[in-house]
Order: structure tokens, then C-alpha cells, then sequence
């Protein structure tokens, strides 16, 4: 039957909801549901929200596939054999399940306090209340350790903020109005697709597209042009197109006067220092075409930057999305509709979540918990104080690391997130999530790499079978999601398991005893915030989605007032000063661009997302990994032919952290000096059960505490046997 037909057929109910998953589109759905059975018919992209326009990628329009999949947790599990790959589990009832980790957590609290639990989530999924919002209650009550979610975009989100005030920018669908739009770091095809129409609309309309990527990606191979670029060299590209827009008096002079402080200092900086010719030997992006692109968007008007967190995952992301974040203010392009810079449009969304989250529910009397880094996750499972002491959180160079480690992490609840395959200095990670004394409990839909080294295993629902709401860091509307099927076998939605886990452990606040339509429900009454202003629980019932109370066009910027102390645009920041950093844009080379510096025979390795995965998500389901062709790097030629490599050879990729093996794949859609493993496969998937993430570092970024996935040295040569 046709979705048309479905559409139509009063036998099925269409129910509106929200994709989960960790993208900025975060598009609205409709599922056709079978009224007489209660099963899911058919889903698709609703098409009445701007941006999804009734479109979903090629992933989420099988999510049916997903949710019913033969290999689907359904029920609870106990381990009842070793830890680790081929682990034995057997099912257990709801009771026995909540009982044992009660009494687990409970045991360790007694004998260590509670810090000596740790919560591991990012964003398996992207929900208020499923992601952090009950989970955030129960912790806060238990008074565990607090975890720096900082795998993803905080460093760049830290640049950000120093520079604009918050993480706003343009309206997406916006776009439409540019002249010139530098896609900088974005497979924009890949990982925000939705986009790409409206990019389309600027095309037709007479807009360059440019994408600058050390990759010709999908978005590359369809843009106007593609500017090949050395991994983490950004920073140094975006300080010498500086260099032309001030020495050619390509600049603003009207709004940097009203809308930005430093930029005196700015300007003799870029003049000295950055020359197209020095950034040419860094970036690897010809003087010349730096000069031109420089005068296009100097001259273009309006100009839009979209910026992804590829930029970020080095030892310099977090300055240089904050010397790309600067680019608008010198042309301008904040002035007009279609101009600026995306890096996420989450700040436009001023949720007030504390009464979602509850931190008032601390502990009366306890001290603040540790804050741990999730990226140095293997120091703080390994048992040995120091590197405990390491894994704490520091954020900026003002940081250091506490006298005191705190007691040792003996309980671990894992939950929207897969740490075994995705987290950094893998093997670490593996060392730790092996240790017997070491209770482990997985929230999960399926036996990932992480469910191998569980104690306990509680199934989860998928975003079709619960409840939830989403803001969108891609677009404007908040999305409520309507569960549309029962729950499959017996799986439970998050907020369900932390309710019942509060319960055993003797939690009596009301707020473990509310519904999670009732807390939903609250949540959205209680906002007071002038943008969420005519946004009602109700309005979310009726229309599924909302477009924040912001003007149309939105133009946050535009007169020059950012929310930052100095209420301009910080070109020059005190505020980074007094945390230790250079308080002008600037640059810092990747750690690995000096390994090879010292080595020419090592290479710069980048894991950036496979085009069928999100994440680790979608890895296990055949139609999608058929289509990666399993796991592989992409080298170019010429470093290809230098090792006597051809296409489809089993590669070894090393370096201090370890090894993986991987399939060839060689392409000239590669800046030579770099190889790119698509990720992120998980390790039972992977030749000899390593993915990656074995060779990733756990060193922070300069801001937040970011990962540094980006900024890796490998060798690189033929496999000593073929597999």
C-alpha cells in the first residue's frame, strides 16, 4: 500500500513523532499504525516541517527494520560466563533484574559513597526525557559521580561561546538567501541533509557552494568547488583569509565599529603573521586560491559558514571554530538574512530543564561529585588512582587535575551510548570494562561491544515506543514524540528503568513516581523563556512540532548585540585570557602534524561518520553494512604506490596505542598524508575484533575537554598475513 493510501485509510492511525538520533536534522515522522493490531505499517518524513519536508535519510526510513530486527534485546539478561567478546547471558525476569542492580549499587555506595558510580551515556538518543532527564534525576539523588559529556562538540562549542555568547546562528532554512556558502568540515549530505535542498534553492538562485574538507566527500563531489585542506589546519586557513579581507579592505568597517571589540588587534595580528603563503605550507591550500576565496567572500552578500565538528577534533578544535566564528562579524554577513555562521542552533533553544533534571535532589550535606571525563574513560575504570586522577575533568589550561582521586569506579551504568566501540584509547577502555570487581549495567536495543562486558543488561525501547521531546540543533522547532507501537517484548523505555531503579534503592520523591507524558507535560508549562512563550503542551499534542517565538527572518546578530560580557563580538576575548588562553584567534598545529613532521612515513588518520551509520548506530543491521563494504581506510595514490599498496589489500594501521586491520581503498578524494577510516564499525564486525578507536588518543582538545579523534599518527603498511 502506497503512503497515500496509508495516509487516507481509516483503518490506520497516523501518529506524529520525532527521529531520535544524533543529527542536526532531527526530523519530524509520521508512522501508519494499524488500529485493529497495533503494529507500525510504514513511516515516513512529515511533510508539513520546513526542513523535513516530508523526507527522512536513507537510514531512518528503515527504522521499522531497527525496532523489529530479529536481534533485538527484548528482555532482561544476567551474564553467567566470562566478560568480553562471546559472552554468555541468561534471561532474567523485570524483578530479579532492577533487584540485582539495586543491590549492587547499593553495596558499592555503602562501602566506597556513592560517587563510586558512574554514569556513561552520550547520544544514542537525543530526547530531553529518554536521553539525560530521569537518568539526571536518579543520579543527582544518589549523589553518583558526574560525567563531562565532551566526545562530541564541546570544544568547538567552547570556541563558540567565547566568541558569540551562545551556540546561535542563521535560521537553516535561511540558506536559501546566500550568495556564497562555505560548507567548512560538513559532509552536509552525510550528516545534515535536509540542508542540501535548501542549499539547492541558493544554487538556483546564483550561490557558489564551496566545501573545504581534507575529503571529496558526497557534498564535495556535488558542490562548486572543493578546497582540499591538510586535517587541523582550519584555524590557519580562516586567519589568512583574515589576512586578505583587512590588507584589501574587504571589510566591514560599520559593524566591526558597532559590533565586535579587538579587532585593532586582530588586524595587526593577521597582517604580520598570516600571509596566504604561510598558510599555504600549513594547510596545503595553494596561496592563490586562498587569496580568491578570501575575495569571494569578502565580496559575496550575504555570506553564510556552515561549520561541523570535524574542525574540532584536535589538539586545536575548540580556536579554531572560534577564529571561523569570527569571519561574519569582519564582512558583515550577520547584516543579512542568509549570512553568518551554523555551528548549532541549540542555543536558540533557552529550555529551562531544572525542574526536568532535578539538582536540587543532591544529597543534603554531601559534597559536589567529581566530574570524569568521557574520554579518558580507560583511566577511570582502571583501578589505579593516578590515572583516576587524570581522568577528572579540565576543561581549560586554568585546570589541573585534584589532589585526591576520589574511590575507585566499581559500578557502571551505561545507557544511549556504546563506549566499547566509540570511546577513545580503546583498548584502556576494554582493560577496564574487564576488571571482575567492576559491576557493569547496559541499557541497550541490541548485544553491542559494550553489552559484551555487562553484568546486567535491561532492554530499551526505541523512539517509536515511547514518549519524548526534542529540540534540534539543525533547526528552529521543538518535536514532540508520541509513542506509536506498544513496547516490544518486554523492553521499557529509560525513564521506566531509572524509575524503578529509585524505587529499590528506597527513592520516595514524587517526581520517580510521575508518568513520563506527566513529566513531559510539566516540563513545557514551566518554560518562561519569551521564545518558548506561545509553545503549550497542547499545541505539541496537536501539531507535533513548534517553531520557537523568534522573528522571521531570524537575525540574531544583526545589530551587533551578542551575548557575551562586552555585548559585541569578541574578536578579542578577556574572558579567554583570564582561562588561559590567547585571547586573539590563533592557531595550534595537530600533535599528529608534528609526528610527521619528525616521521614522513607516518600518515594523519581521520575517522569521520560512514555514510550508513550514525555513530556506532545501524552497524549490526546488514542492509547498511552491506553497503559500507565493510571496514576500510581510503588512501591516496601516491602514498599508496610509496608502500607498494593496491585497492582491496589488507592494511595494517599502527601506532604506540595498538593496531587494526583494514581494507584498502584507494581513491584521490584524499588530501595526500591523510587516510580516512569510516566509522564507527563495532569491534565484533572488525578484523580481529578491533575497530579504529584502538589508536585514538584520550587527550583533550584545547577547550572542553574535546576528543581528539582527528588527531591521530599511524604507520601504515601491508598486512603480515591476509584474513
Amino acid at each position: 500500500m502506497s503512503r497515500a493510501q496509508l495516509r487516507s485509510d481509516p483503518r490506520f492511525e497516523i501518529i506524529t513523532g520525532a527521529c531520535p538520533h544524533d543529527c542536526p536534522d532531527t526530523c519530524a515522522w509520521q508512522v501508519a499504525v494499524e488500529r485493529e493490531t497495533g503494529e507500525a505499517a510504514d513511516i515516513w518524513g512529515h511533510p508539513d516541517q520546513p526542513l523535513t519536508d516530508g523526507k527522512l535519510c536513507g537510514k531512518v526510513d528503515n527504522y521499522l527494520l531497527r525496532t523489529h530486527h530479529a536481534q533485538r534485546l527484548r528482555q532482561p539478561l544476567r551474564r553467567v560466563g566470562p566478560k568480553g567478546p562471546g559472552a554468555r547471558f541468561e534471561p532474567i525476569s523485570w524483578d530479579q533484574a532492577i533487584a540485582t542492580v539495586a543491590e549492587q549499587i547499593r553495596s558499592r555506595v555503602d562501602q566506597h559513597g556513592p560517587t563510586t558510580v558512574l554514569p556513561y551515556s552520550y547520544s544514542g538518543t537525543l530526547g530531553l526525557l529518554q536521553g539525560e532527564g530521569m537518568a539526571a534525576r536518579f543520579f543527582n539523588r544518589l549523589g553518583a559521580s558526574r560525567l563531562a559529556r565532551s566526545i562530541c562538540a564541546t570544544a568547538g562549542f567552547e570556541g563558540l561561546v567565547y566568541t558569540l555568547g551562545r551556540a546561535r546562528g542563521p535560521d537553516p532554512l535561511d540558506f536559501k538567501h546566500s550568495k556564497l556558502i562555505l560548507l567548512w568540515g560538513s559532509n552536509t549530505l552525510t550528516s545534515n541533509m535536509h540542508l542540501w535542498p535548501v542549499i539547492q534553492q541558493a544554487r538556483k538562485a546564483g550561490a557558489k557552494v564551496v566545501v573545504i574538507d581534507p575529503v571529496r566527500t558526497r557534498t564535495a563531489r556535488a558542490a562548486d568547488d572543493w578546497v582540499p585542506i591538510r586535517p587541523g589546519t582550519d584555524a590557519a586557513l580562516a586567519l589568512a583569509l583574515m589576512h586578505v579581507l583587512v590588507t584589501e579592505e574587504l571589510v566591514d568597517a560599520d559593524y566591526i565599529a558597532r559590533g565586535t571589540v579587538g579587532y585593532e588587534a586582530l588586524a595587526e595580528r593577521v597582517r604580520e603573521r598570516w600571509t596566504p603563503a604561510r598558510a599555504e605550507a600549513i594547510t596545503g591550500v595553494p596561496a592563490a586560491r586562498i587569496v580568491e576565496l578570501a575575495r569571494d567572500y569578502g565580496r559575496a552578500k550575504p555570506a553564510m559558514i556552515r561549520v561541523n565538528y570535524g574542525v574540532q577534533r584536535n589538539r586545536g578544535g575548540g580556536m579554531t571554530v572560534r577564529t571561523i566564528a569570527c569571519l561574519p562579524a569582519l564582512v558583515g554577513a550577520w547584516k543579512q538574512r542568509g549570512g553568518g555562521v551554523l555551528l548549532s542552533t541549540s542555543g536558540s533553544f533557552e529550555l529551562d530543564l531544572r525542574g526536568l533534571e532535578r539538582p536540587d535532589l543532591h544529597p543534603a550535606g554531601q559534597p559536589t561529585p567529581r566530574t570524569l571525563n568521557m574520554n579518558r574513560l580507560g583511566q577511570a575504570l582502571s583501578g589505579d588512582p593516578e590515572q583516576l586522577r587524570q581522568a577528572h575533568l579540565r576543561a581549560r589550561p586554568i585546570d589541573a587535575a585534584p589532589d585526591e582521586p576520589g574511590p575507585p569506579v566499581t559500578a557502571l551504568v551505561v545507557y544511549n551510548c556504546n563506549p566499547a566501540a566509540v570511546a577513545p584509547d580503546q583498548q584502556a577502555v576494554l582493560a577496564g570494562l574487564a576488571r571482575d570487581e567492576l559491576f557493569t549495567v547496559v541499557l541497550e536495543h541490541f548485544a553491542t561491544d559494550t553489552v559484551d562486558y555487562a553484568d546486567v543488561v535491561l532492554p530499551a525501547t526505541t523512539q517509536l515506543e515511547h514518549w519524548d521531546l526534542h529540540k534540534s540543533y539543525g533547526h528552529l522547532y521543538l518535536s514532540l514524540n508520541r509513542p506509536a507501537i506498544a513496547p516490544v517484548g518486554a523492553c521499557l523505555p529509560n525513564a521506566e528503568i531509572f524509575r524503578r531503579l529509585a524505587r529499590a534503592l528506597g527513592f520516595d520523591e514524587p517526581c520517580f513516581a510521575q508518568t513520563d507524558a506527566a513529566i513531559l507535560e510539566a516540563l513545557v508549562e514551566a518554560q518562561s523563556h519569551p521564545s518558548l512563550a506561545t509553545i503549550t503542551w497542547q499545541r505539541l499534542l496537536e501539531e507535533g512540532f513548534c517553531r520557537l517565538d523568534l522573528p522571521e527572518p531570524y537575525l540574531p546578530f544583526a545589530d551587533g548585540d551578542f551575548p557575551t560580557p562586552s555585548g559585541r563580538c569578541e574578536l578579542h576575548s578577556e574572558t579567554m585570557a583570564a582561562h588561559g588562553y590567547d585571547p586573539l584567534p590563533s592557531y595550534t598545529a595537530p600533535e599528529s602534524a608534528g609526528h610527521v613532521a619528525a616521521d614522513p612515513e607516518l600518515l594523519q588518520l581521520i575517522s569521520p561518520p560512514a555514510h550508513s551509520f550514525l555513530n556506532s548506530t545501524f552497524v549490526n543491521i546488514e542492509k547498511f553494512a552491506k553497503r559500507e563494504r565493510g571496514p576500510s581506510v581510503a588512501i591516496h595514490p601516491d602514498d599508496a604506490e610509496h608502500r607498494g599498496i593496491a585497492e582491496g589489500e589488507l592494511v595494517e594501521l599502527g601506532n604506540g596505542r595498538g593496531s587494526v586491520r583494514l581494507r584498502a581503498r584507494v581513491s584521490p578524494d584524499v588530501v595526500r598524508g591523510t587516510v580516512v577510516a569510516a566509522s564507527i564499525w563495532w569491534n565484533k564486525l572488525s578484523p580481529e575484533g578491533r575497530n579504529i578507536n584502538t589508536l585514538s588518543p584520550p587527550d583533550e582538545a584545547d577547550m572542553g575537554a574535546g576528543a581528539r579523534f582527528f588527531d591521530v599518527a599511524v604507520h601504515l603498511g601491508k598486512a603480515s598475513t591476509k584474513q
